[in-house]
């Protein structure tokens, strides 16, 4: 986190906490980043920069279960945008900027389904589709890691926790230097080039404190992903681009050309170059650009 960052604990009513990490001050737009699955808020300064350059804040939050953010057991994916709600009233934002990063994809659409008048525009990078999309073959061309959580999942809650039990030791410890690894087949050459250095170490660390108080936030995030999100793809009204990589091993290229297809007026950037991890590393700015240039 830089020198302006701030951390705090918000309500999300009803006796819960989420825990929100703040980058920079008031700014004219306050950009809410939806992370991955698993995942805590990812302290790295060159997104810290690219928002600040173009007068966004940046503010990311632990969904329930993960860091300080209270457990709601059973959550929908649509029940993320009552917090974000929570959070801009009492950040004292009126209008705000949506994207959402893997796991975090969907977040970001069910805030703009259910928060249209609060959100200007989004934006989703390698999102995943819903398990129940029409024609969609929804396992393939993912990494096998991705193949074995998410059929554990779909087996029920005793095969999901006890999978997801033995995995995360190695998240609890991972470094930089050996994240790439870490990740196995999920991660194409495009990838693996991407994750050195800061970027390496900020990932591993959003890693290591995802799961720094159990499993359950990502339980939780892969019991959503599997059954109804909650809300309609075609409820979605507030300018959308969806970003998708044509190497991702994480979340297949399908997924995205899925999304496009099936929800109105999204604009698709489908970048055949990239992969999941890459096309967030080198896109970012244009991200944030289309951001602004949609923002009504």
């Amino acid at each position: 986190m830089n020198e302006e960052g701030q951390r705090l604990v918000l309500s999300a009513g009803e006796g819960r906490d989420l825990d929100v990490v703040i980058a920079g001050p008031e700014r004219r737009w306050t950009l809410v980043l939806h992370g991955g699955t698993p995942s805590a808020p990812m302290a790295y300064e060159p997104f810290y920069r690219d928002a600040a350059e173009r007068d966004i804040r940046l503010v990311q939050y632990a969904r329930p279960g993960y860091c300080a953010s209270t457990r709601q057991p059973g959550r929908l994916v649509a029940d993320c945008a009552a917090d974000v709600v929570a959070i801009a009233d009492q950040l004292g934002e009126e209008r705000i900027l949506v994207a959402g990063w893997s796991g975090g994809g969907p977040h970001a659409l069910a805030t703009a389904a259910l928060a249209p008048d609060r959100v200007a525009a989004a934006a989703t990078i390698a999102a995943v589709a819903p398990p129940d999309a029409e024609g969609l073959d929804w396992l393939a061309g993912m990494g096998k890691e991705n193949v074995e959580e998410f059929g554990a999942a779909l087996a029920g809650p005793e095969e999901l926790q006890g999978y997801l039990e033995a995995w995360a030791p190695a998240l609890s410890g991972v470094t930089g230097s050996d994240v790439a690894n870490s990740l196995g087949d999920l991660i194409p050459e495009v990838d693996r080039s991407a994750l050195t250095g800061e970027f390496a170490e900020s990932l591993a660390a959003a890693f290591r404190g995802a799961v720094a108080e159990g499993i359950w936030g990502w339980f939780d995030d892969d019991v959503a992903f599997s059954n109804p999100w909650g809300f309609a793809l075609d409820s979605i009204k507030v300018p959308l681009t969806l970003w998708q990589g044509g190497q991702d091993r994480m979340v297949p290229f399908a997924h995205g050309e899925w999304l496009a297809a099936h929800i109105d007026g999204a604009n698709p950037k489908l970048l055949p170059e990239h992969g999941h991890l890459s096309i967030a590393v080198a896109s970012f700015g244009q991200i944030l650009d289309d951001l602004l240039a949609n923002a009504t």
